[in-house]
């Protein structure tokens, strides 16, 4: 077993680390606290290359794994940039892989070059107030008339709205009680946001302000049938291939977010001094560091693997959960042991900490929460009742 980086894996986590350079905590700082997203970043890392890592290289991509992808997000949350840095990359690099793995060829010929190049931005529209985690349960309808559907619904945790053109968006195409199987009858479309059907909304939030949250409504939207993502009534079969990629990706970013703030607790508390100590010293600061460390590279261990065993074609739903349940809850411990190290200024925005901490806690919830990685693990490893 090698647990070595390639030289190539090594290369591009020194190349996204150094890009990273140039956007320093105080730009995230400042973007979360006006709310403005990123724009200059994004543009940076798309003409990189990174945007595209793990799109085929015919469609204009690098045609890595997700290994590489992950690499790529752990470091741009680790430069302190968070999840106001990795969730626009993150959606661009996981967003279209539907379309990469089922979409038409002409689809992609059309779509994945300027989702590569940074040129066309896509959201991901699943989430509504009734359904939440129980995606089947999704009332958002497609009708089909002709040579196109008329969409009628309403989503929420729509990211990156108002800047994306496009969105995918999965629907109902028949009705849950004509179907056999709740999970049939749903249809994934890549429909366009900025139209006068679409009314986007903004929902307030603790954290990740950079990157705007929206409600969306759609009111007979609209769409192609050559926007529809492979066959009608297979769209939740085909959100399910990718979901294990999602996990792993998630888990990089909360690993980068709790490396970034045990670098800035330890540096604090190597350089504070109270009773005539740095209080590192102190076995009360020095310990839940310690303790901090410790559960970060545990968890890397678990995303290499599952990362690994992904790009192997080998399953890896057990290992893919549980990466993103340990990373969640040790990059959320470093944060926490980061605000307690800093004391008081650890709840000052100039230390950052505290950003760190806000964005660190959504990855106990999004995409999925821990309770539900739970229940996988409870009933897919263990081999207990299912409990939903």
């Amino acid at each position: 077993m090698d647990f070595a980086e390639t030289e190539e894996q090594s290369l591009i986590r020194e190349s996204v680390r150094k890009l990273c350079k140039g956007f320093p905590d105080s730009y995230w700082e400042q973007h979360d606290r006006e709310g403005q997203f990123p724009d200059d970043f994004f543009k940076e890392v798309a003409a990189a290359g990174w945007i595209g890592i793990a799109m085929p290289e015919e469609y204009g991509g690098a045609g890595r794994g997700i290994q590489e992808a992950a690499i790529v997000l752990e470091e741009i949350a680790a430069s302190g940039a968070a999840m106001n840095g990795a969730t626009p990359v993150h959606l661009s690099i996981f967003g279209m892989h539907p379309v990469v793995k089922h979409g038409s060829q002409a689809m992609r010929e059309k779509y994945l070059p300027p989702v590569a190049r940074g040129d066309l931005q896509v959201a991901f529209g699943v989430t509504e107030p009734n359904a939440g985690s129980d995606t089947t349960s999704i009332e958002t309808f497609a009708r089909l008339e002709g040579d196109h559907y008329v969409v009628k619904g309403r989503k929420v945790w729509t990211t990156k709205a108002f800047e994306s053109e496009r969105v995918l968006l999965l629907v109902r195409t028949t009705a849950k009680d004509k179907v056999k199987r709740k999970t049939e009858g749903m249809t994934l479309l890549l429909a366009e946001l900025q139209k006068p059907e679409v009314t986007i909304s903004a929902i307030a939030k603790l954290g990740r302000n950079a990157v705007r949250t929206c409600e969306v409504v759609y009111e007979d939207l609209k769409v192609s049938v050559e926007d529809r993502i492979g066959e009608e009534g297979m769209g939740f079969r085909y959100l399910l291939d990718g979901l294990n990629a999602e996990r792993i990706l998630i888990a990089a970013e909360a690993l980068g977010i709790g490396r970034a703030a045990l670098r800035r607790a330890v540096q604090y508390a190597n350089e504070r001094v109270v009773f005539d100590r740095p209080i590192g010293k102190n076995q009360g600061i020095a310990f839940p560091l310690a303790e901090a460390s410790m559960k970060l590279d545990a968890c890397e261990l678990m995303i290499r693997k599952a990362g690994w065993l992904l790009d192997n074609n080998q399953p890896c739903g057990a290992e893919a959960n549980t990466a993103k349940w340990l990373a969640a809850e040790a990059g959320f411990f470093a944060a926490d042991a980061a605000i307690q190290t800093h004391g008081g200024f650890g709840y000052a925005r100039e230390y950052h900490v505290e950003r760190y901490w806000r964005e660190a806690r959504l990855m106990k919830l999004a995409p999925i929460s821990q309770e539900m990685i739970l229940n996988y693990v409870s009933e897919h490893v263990l081999g207990l009742p299912r409990s939903y």
